[in-house]
């Protein structure tokens, strides 16, 4: 995604695992060891972190105290705390941090952003969110450190956290959250639960649900997002809430979206929209002082905080691997 973004240049990567294992090409300096990755590399502009989530915090960290601006997938940290700390670093080294919440980007986002903010909804009564995918032990087998607590974090930080963005994105935070959590299909594959029913108020009015499983059989079902308004109603939906299947608005035609970018294929399974691409354009057009950022480090903060509150309204019979 560097390489395609003009105006970018890859300067270094780093790994615990070598470059033939990666099959990458020896054209940049490559490192086993982010620090001295960081040490070597002082002229590096942007450091784009795309860890383990576990890892996101510290190695944001790192890289700010390095004088670097920080690209960082989601989720941004897996406790507010730690998202707290690389917010209060780089507000002191004046330097910027991009969350990868790229579903932003998506046609339908886009298009559900501006129906929410013109007003044309009115008042927003209740909104629903339905988040059921596949993930078995093809997926768990072949990613060691998905599934564990203390690097995975959750269903809802690995697989969900997008969704909730884009909740927060369009209605803002929420409160007098009541979760239940289950583990139906993941006893031996992961820490945590795989399934979970959410219910909260939106502070700036309306009700919500979030309904969440990765129990799902075989393959993805959908993700999606209705909203009932004072004026309309909307749902988008498909696999990854890349289709609006419905929309009845008093006095409004709906318009031809844009087609949206294929799911990223990762064989077996696929995941949100590939569009990452438009976060790298974003990062160099708000660096040369074009445009802002698109998800900003208090949203990435957000996200992770909401998440926190869910799992604390409710036992997650978190389990401990024998």
């Amino acid at each position: 995604m560097v390489r395609r973004q003009e105006g970018c240049e890859l300067v270094a990567g780093c790994d615990l695992r070598p470059p033939e294992e990666l099959e990458i090409a020896d054209d940049f300096a490559f490192f086993s060891d982010i620090q001295a990755m960081l040490t070597a590399h002082p002229e590096v502009d942007v450091v784009c972190i795309c860890t383990p989530n576990g890892c996101h915090a510290e190695q944001a960290l790192l890289a700010l105290e390095h004088n670097h601006h920080v690209v960082v997938e989601k989720p941004m940290a897996l406790s507010r705390q730690d998202g707290e700390a690389v917010l209060f670093k780089a507000l002191a080294v004046g330097k910027q941090v991009f969350c990868v919440m790229q579903n932003r980007y998506s046609p339908p986002s886009i298009w559900l952003k501006e129906m929410v903010d013109s007003g044309i909804l009115g008042r927003i009564h209740m909104v629903q969110v339905n988040c059921f995918w596949n993930r078995d032990d093809r997926y768990y087998g072949k990613i060691p450190w998905k599934g564990t607590l203390d690097l995975d974090g959750g269903t809802l930080f690995t697989q969900f956290s997008h969704f909730i963005d884009i909740l927060y994105w369009l209605f803002g935070d929420i409160h007098s959250i009541q979760s239940r959590f289950a583990d139906f299909a993941h006893a031996d594959n992961t820490d945590f639960e795989d399934s979970g029913l959410v219910t909260f108020d939106f502070v700036k009015g309306g009700m919500g649900t979030l309904q969440f499983s990765t129990a799902v059989a075989l393959s993805n079902f959908e993700s999606s997002l209705t909203i009932v308004a004072e004026k309309g109603t909307i749902k988008v939906g498909g696999q990854y809430m890349n289709e609006v299947d419905y929309c009845h608005v008093e006095g409004y035609t709906m318009p031809e979206l844009p087609p949206s970018n294929p799911a990223n294929d990762y064989g077996h399974y696929k995941g949100s929209a590939a569009n990452h691409g438009y976060v790298f354009e974003n990062v160099l057009d708000t660096l040369r002082g074009e445009g802002s950022i698109s998800t900003n480090g208090l949203e990435g903060l957000k996200v992770v905080d909401i998440i926190e509150r869910i799992y604390a309204a409710s036992d997650r019979g978190l389990k401990t691997r024998g």
